[in-house]
C-alpha cells in the first residue's frame, strides 16, 4: 500500500468528470478532506455527471463548489475559505475531434484555467500541483511505445495541441516559482462511470440496444486502454513527488479497437452491427504508453486487464442499465 505525505486537503477540478470522480473518492475514502469545483457543463450528458457526483456527495470530508477555472476570481475566494495543499487538475475540455470544431472553449478551459490555478498555487503557498494530460501530445508516430523523452511539438488537433501549452506553462511556473508540479499524461481512460462520448461506453449502450456502431477506419487501430482504478491510483500517488515529472499512464498493453468491440459481444451476447467511416485525420493510428517513470516515481504498475476492465464496465452498465437509459450519447 502507498503511504501518502501529511496532506490534508486537496482540490480536485472537473470533480464531476470521469477520472476526476475516481480520484476523489480514493481521496476520500482514504480520508484526505476534498474540496471539489465543476461547472457540470453539457459537453456531453450531465446526466451522469450529477450520478458521479452524488455518489460524493455521501461523504462527510467532501465539499463542493459549483463553479468554473476559468474565473480566477472564484478561485481566488475558494482558496481563501480552505487551506489547500494540493491541487490536481482534472477540469479539461476533452476530445480530439470536437476541438477540431470548437478550438476557442479548449484555449479557455485548458490554458488559462491552468494559469488561474498555477496563479493561486503560487499565492496561497500549495505544496503540489498535478496536471492532468493526454497521450494525445505525442501525435501520429510509428516510433511506440510513447516515451515520455519524445518528440511532442506536432499535435494533431486544438486538443493536445491546449494540453502541451499547458505543460509549458507548468514547467514556466516551475522554473520561476519552485512549485512541485507532477504531469501524468493518460492513455485512453474507461470503466464504470465513464463518459459517454468515449467508444467504450457508446459501444456497450449502443450494442445493448441493437443501433449500429461507428468505427473509423479498419477496426485495426490499438488504443493502449487503461482502466479507471489504475488511473485514479496513479494519480493519488503522484501527490507523493516533487519537482517536475511527466509520467505516462497507460495499461503498457494496446490492443486492436475491434478485439474490444468482440469483448463487449461476447459479454452481452449480441452481435454488433458496424458502420465503417473513414479514418479522421485528427485520430492516432495506435497509443502505447512506456510507464518507466510511473514504475519508479511512484511505483506504479496497472493491475487490470482489458479483459477484466471491459468485464467490470459491462457488468457496471447492466447494474445501471435503467438509470443509463437516458443518458444521450
Amino acid at each position: 500500500m502507498l503511504k501518502y505525505k501529511t496532506m490534508q486537503t486537496i482540490l480536485v477540478t472537473g470533480s464531476a468528470g470521469f477520472i476526476g470522480w475516481a480520484t476523489c473518492d480514493l481521496l476520500l475514502k482514504k480520508d484526505f478532506i476534498v474540496i471539489g469545483i465543476d461547472n457540470i457543463n453539457d459537453y456531453y450528458d450531465p446526466k451522469i455527471k450529477e450520478l458521479r457526483l452524488n455518489s460524493l456527495k455521501k461523504y462527510e470530508n467532501f465539499i463542493f463548489y459549483k463553479g468554473d477555472i476559468e474565473d480566477l476570481d472564484t478561485l481566488r475566494k475558494i482558496f481563501k475559505s480552505h487551506k489547500i495543499e494540493g491541487i490536481i487538475n482534472l477540469a479539461a475540455r476533452a476530445g480530439v475531434r470536437a476541438s477540431v470544431e470548437n478550438p476557442w472553449g479548449y484555449l479557455d478551459t485548458n490554458v488559462k484555467g491552468t494559469i488561474n490555478l498555477l496563479e493561486c498555487v503560487k499565492d496561497f503557498n500549495v505544496k503540489v500541483f498535478v496536471l492532468a494530460s493526454t497521450s494525445s501530445v505525442y501525435g501520429d508516430t510509428d516510433k511506440i511505445p510513447f516515451k515520455v523523452s519524445d518528440f511532442t511539438d506536432k499535435p494533431l488537433a486544438p486538443y493536445p495541441a491546449s494540453k502541451k501549452s499547458a505543460e509549458l506553462f507548468c514547467y514556466s511556473y516551475h522554473y520561476l516559482y519552485g512549485i512541485n508540479t507532477i504531469i501524468p499524461r493518460y492513455f485512453t481512460v474507461y470503466g464504470p462511470f465513464g463518459r459517454p462520448d468515449m467508444s467504450i461506453f457508446r459501444f456497450i449502450k449502443k450494442i445493448d440496444s441493437g443501433e449500429p456502431i461507428t468505427v473509423y477506419g479498419d477496426g485495426r487501430q490499438k488504443r493502449d486502454f487503461t482502466f479507471i482504478e489504475d488511473i485514479a491510483e496513479a494519480t493519488v500517488s503522484c501527490l507523493n513527488l516533487e519537482g517536475f515529472k511527466i509520467l505516462n499512464l497507460g495499461n503498457d498493453n494496446p490492443v486492436e479497437l475491434i478485439y474490444v468491440i468482440n469483448l463487449i459481444e461476447k459479454l452481452l451476447g449480441k452481435e454488433a452491427e458496424i458502420q465503417w467511416q473513414p479514418r479522421h485525420p485528427a485520430d492516432i493510428f495506435a497509443t502505447w504508453a512506456d510507464i518507466t517513470e510511473a514504475k519508479q516515481y511512484i511505483g506504479w504498475i496497472p493491475k487490470v486487464s482489458i479483459e477484466e476492465g471491459i468485464s467490470k464496465t459491462v457488468q457496471w452498465y447492466k447494474e445501471y442499465r435503467d438509470l443509463l437509459k437516458d443518458i444521450k450519447i
